[in-house]
């Protein structure tokens, strides 16, 4: 389960910061492309997901796909995005954001496979 600290956008406010009509974010989430989180059963998609421009990170639902094509659950993945990893520095959503990225799908690809 993800840590209740961490910000979730709820899914109205996701396609307002996308730009897209809230059929398209249902789509992504079906296509896996996303993650929803429900909390107090309102669903949201982790506010870290979203760089400033208010798209997903450039590699993230290719990374998504990548753990969840390798069996591990949403709640596997969300648990290894948003975990602290000292050889980054920070957490796989944080590196994702960065020049990191491409690391962070290499990790992926060797755990899920």
């Amino acid at each position: 389960m993800l840590d209740r600290s961490i910000p979730l956008l709820q899914l109205p406010d996701v396609s307002k910061w996308m730009g897209i009509p809230i059929t398209g974010v249902h789509q992504l989430l079906r296509d896996h492309r996303l993650i929803a989180v429900k909390r107090d059963r309102v669903p949201g998609v982790p506010e870290a997901f979203f760089g400033e421009d208010g798209q997903p990170a450039r590699l993230l639902s290719g990374l998504i796909m990548v753990l969840s094509d390798g069996g591990y659950s949403d709640e596997e993945i969300l648990s290894w995005l948003f975990t602290a990893d000292e050889s980054l520095p920070g957490t796989p959503i944080d590196a994702m954001h960065g020049d990191l990225a491409r690391e962070v799908i290499r990790r992926a690809q060797s755990m899920a496979f």
